[in-house]
């Protein structure tokens, strides 16, 4: 029985080595996840500010895109008015030189009649 027990000491030491060995894996196992934890609650923090950021960017985004398009066509409304001014100018001023040139001959005509 000698044999017997001393074979019984061998395989208790042994399962209390591998129990101690498997605490200790766990252990660090468990330190791995707790770090992992601790990134992953980091990462949800930046995507949640990141989240805001961004939406905050979004709105300012689509502000200054409104307030460009009205840039547009105000820029756009402008020059077609500015051409119509050029336009009516143009007219004008060929009207004002043909009755400018009606009346040089009609005064020339006037004058010419009055001869003494």
């Amino acid at each position: 029985m000698t044999q017997q027990g001393a074979a019984l000491q061998t395989y208790n030491n042994e399962l209390v080595k591998c129990i101690e060995e498997l605490c200790s894996k766990r252990e660090e196992l468990n330190r791995q996840v707790q770090k992992e934890e601790e990134e992953k609650a980091r990462l949800q923090h930046d995507i949640r500010l990141l989240t805001e950021k961004l939406s905050r960017v979004n709105e300012s985004l689509a502000r200054r895109l409104a307030a460009r398009a009205d840039f547009d066509r105000t820029i756009a409304e402008t020059e077609a008015a500015y051409m119509k001014i050029l336009e009516s100018s143009q007219t004008l001023l060929t009207v004002l030189k043909k009755e400018t040139g009606n009346l040089s001959r009609i005064t020339e005509a006037r004058g010419g009649h009055k001869d003494h």
